[in-house]
């Protein structure tokens, strides 16, 4: 969320324009500090983009597919060779001591080549079409990648036992309010837009996330459709449950929800590409700031091929926060966690430091 939202409770839709399309922004939040839950986070609206001609905002005239990578048509099996022994004394760093049996988490040896433990990842999120979904698309490139490696640098200063990099954290898929011609009340973006931001990462050694909000659309489908950059070594995914909405609902009326089967089915498409080409594991972000957000977290897979993160998504007062990555975060442990900052809406961001000291310890860290 981002300066200039008009945010009110049972409050009309706040109309904004941009330059190159027209946006139709609703946000809705209600504080609830008996059940130390917030909710948050953005949704754009996009209804029409310059190019397209009046036509559904559901998809953007002149998009093209990247082309399909090619594979090799015998598949290895590979074997993980990781130093188990470094490993299991990372991951009890993370769990600062905790004395609950929550943290670590069991889960498989990740397959060699695996980003975490070994570094944390702070990434900056947003959108190349508004300048009010987060800070990768409000500033001009330059000034952002800058602002983004003096981030960079404070966490690796704050903790020199794990190298620190880089991430552009992009939203690859936009719920709607609109329900466009297929009824999905999503809208992806161009892939030329995501050529752009991998090609923004390059200079910097940055990771790549791509972000899905499915609206009534489904996980499996949008997921599917990101293969071919999935396929490459730096592009790793996010899912956001908040519109996911399973029962008809039109996006930002109510906070929806993924369950643990939505969120396998993204582990099984992106275990499935890290076998088929080779790749180290990938890794799987899930924004999550109410505990109905994600149900049936028991049976959420863990498997070597990939990472999962629980991120801690939402603004407010540093105690709330808190509050909320207890209830959530750590007391529903599935395997590594994250926290997201905001610049603009938090009342204080909390410093590396202090974040260092939160049981578990994030090891993904993004800003908005």
């Amino acid at each position: 969320m981002k300066t200039g939202y008009v945010i009110r409770d049972q409050e009309k839709p706040h109309f904004v324009t941009a330059t190159v399309v027209d946006w139709f922004d609703i946000f809705t939040r209600k504080t609830y500090r008996d059940t130390l839950a917030f909710f948050t986070l953005t949704l754009l609206f996009l209804n029409t983009v310059a190019c397209n001609g009046g036509q559904s905002a559901e998809t953007v005239k002149g998009i093209k597919k990247p082309e399909t990578v090619k594979m090799d048509s015998v598949e290895k099996k590979t074997v993980s060779t990781i130093d188990t022994v470094d490993f299991n004394k990372r991951i009890r760093a993370l769990s600062n001591s905790d004395a609950s049996g929550k943290w670590p988490v069991k889960a498989p040896y990740p397959l060699s080549g695996a980003l975490l433990p070994y570094h944390r990842i702070v990434a900056f999120y947003g959108n190349l079409y508004s300048t009010r979904m987060g800070i990768l698309g409000e500033l001009p490139r330059k000034e952002m990648l800058a602002k983004l490696e003096g981030e960079v640098a404070k966490w690796q200063a704050a903790d020199s036992a794990v190298i620190t990099i880089p991430a552009l954290h992009y939203i690859a898929v936009t719920a709607q309010g609109e329900p466009g011609k297929n009824n999905m009340h999503r809208l992806r973006m161009p892939f030329h837009q995501i050529d752009t931001v991998i090609s923004w990462a390059k200079p910097i050694n940055a990771l790549v996330f791509l972000d899905i909000q499915v609206g009534h659309s489904s996980v499996k489908g949008e997921v599917t459709e990101l293969e071919p950059y999935l396929s490459m070594p730096n592009v790793h995914l996010g899912i956001d449950p908040e519109f996911s909405m399973k029962n008809g609902e039109r996006p930002g009326s109510k906070i929806g929800y993924f369950n643990a089967a939505d969120i396998n089915d993204a582990i099984d498409i992106l275990a499935d590409i890290v076998r088929k080409n080779k790749l180290p594991p990938k890794i799987l972000v899930v924004h999550r700031f109410t505990q109905g957000m994600v149900k049936n977290y028991k049976e959420i897979k863990t498997v070597p091929e990939v990472q999962i993160v629980m991120n801690m998504d939402g603004f407010g007062s540093k105690s709330l926060k808190k509050d909320s990555y207890v209830s959530y975060i750590y007391r529903e442990p599935v395997q590594f966690t994250g926290f997201k900052l905001f610049y603009k809406n938090d009342l204080k961001l909390y410093t590396p430091e202090e974040l260092m000291k939160f049981t578990p310890i994030p090891i993904y860290i993004q800003y908005q």
